[in-house]
């Protein structure tokens, strides 16, 4: 069974969404398997974020996203990194449909309420980042 990592970011917290967002979740038929809140540390940030950590705006991100508690979360499900990617929508929430979680939600490129993994590979790594394996229970 396929399993993905969310990170609820600090705008669902603030715009008290991150219920709503999880339910969605399991509204679609992915279980949660693993969940936790936690404050992400400037060298966590930067190993999540290496692919852009030498660009201009990785400033902006780190303080957003280190600007107060994120809730991750390890989906399970068949399918569950493309499905999940679709019910989350592009991630500019200007560019995201209605009844997605970002075009519901969103408010621009990085308020757009959460991560989800882009591959199979991805999420394995992102995943291990945040979770020990005992803490996955499926």
């Amino acid at each position: 069974m396929e399993k993905t990592l969310l990170i609820i970011k600090p705008d669902a917290l603030a715009k008290g969404k991150a219920g709503a967002t999880l339910t969605r979740f399991e509204e679609a038929g992915f279980r949660i398997v693993a969940a936790k809140m936690l404050q992400l540390t400037q060298s966590l940030l930067r190993e999540h974020y290496a692919h852009i950590a030498d660009k201009p705006f990785f400033p902006e991100v780190e303080n957003f996203m280190g600007s107060c508690p994120v809730i991750v979360v390890v989906l399970q499900g068949t399918g569950v990194i493309e499905r999940v990617r679709r019910l989350v929508g592009p991630t500019n929430s200007h560019e995201a449909a209605a009844g997605t979680i970002r075009g519901d939600w969103g408010t621009n490129m990085m308020a757009n309420i959460v991560h989800a993994s882009d591959g199979p590979e991805t999420a394995a790594a992102e995943i291990a980042r945040f979770f020990s394996t005992d803490e996955v229970y499926g």
